[in-house]
């Protein structure tokens, strides 16, 4: 990813764990890489004069191997229909919890 790009962000978590990502949502490749001529790459200015600290972020883990379009998007339509079917099960519980903590009773 163009770490020098005002968008690129990076954090580190307690775990470990590096969320590597571009803030606009542009790099549907990350964190591995951003598109080729991004038209929203600004390389990043405010850094000038900054001394970084010395941590060393963890390295970028291997990329996985390219899966066909086709195969993508068979994952998410399941994943879309997985979500469609649970989907009123958990909010009724979800509310059937809050309704409990919260005290309220259904009128009959």
């Amino acid at each position: 990813m163009n770490e020098d790009c005002k968008n690129f962000q990076s954090r580190t978590y307690s775990s470990g764990e590096v969320a590597r990502f571009c803030i606009l949502d542009l790099a549907p490749d990350a964190p591995w890489s951003c598109p080729e001529n991004c038209p929203m790459y600004t390389k990043r200015m405010a850094d000038i004069g900054w001394q970084r600290g010395t941590l060393i972020e963890p390295k970028l883990e291997s990329r996985p191997e390219q899966i066909d379009s086709k195969d993508a998007d068979a994952v998410l339509d399941a994943a879309e229909e997985l979500v469609n079917e649970v989907g009123p099960q958990v909010i009724s519980d979800f509310n059937k919890k809050k309704d409990k903590r919260f005290g309220f009773r259904k009128k009959k």
